[in-house]
């Protein structure tokens, strides 16, 4: 049987979280929203804040994880980690993650977990 979209997602976003607490990492939240965006998973550790988008797809998706994390994509992740900082000021260094999950018949057959995938731009001070 085959796993709905919000089942897949979820899968992956739970693996890249243990992940991150193995890794050392604090997790401060999860599926932050914000009009126009959200983070999956916001992570600190070591003075860094990793703002982390969670792609989690079948193994017959046309496209890999990582490579969905378009400029606009981006731009969103961004702007919603711009507005987290507002809200929940800190003095953390931002960095951008990308965690790649690839599923078959709802089990995990590949993660791979990409640090500072991408930089902010410059008219986007955090």
């Amino acid at each position: 049987m085959r796993q709905s979209k919000t089942e897949t997602g979820r899968l992956g976003e739970d693996l890249t979280e243990y992940y991150l607490k193995r890794s050392g990492y604090e997790i401060l939240k999860r599926n932050f929203r914000i009009k126009g965006g959200e983070i999956d998973i916001i992570a600190a550790k070591d003075g860094i804040i990793a703002f982390v988008e969670v792609k989690t797809r079948d193994i017959s998706a046309f496209e890999v994880g990582a490579k969905a994390v378009g400029n606009r994509k981006r731009r969103l992740i961004i702007n919603a980690a711009v507005s987290y900082s507002q809200r929940f000021p800190h003095e953390l260094q931002p960095r951008f993650d990308v965690s790649e999950v690839t599923v078959k018949d709802g089990r995990i057959i590949k993660f791979r977990y990409f640090d500072d995938a991408f930089q902010s731009e410059d008219d986007y001070a955090l």
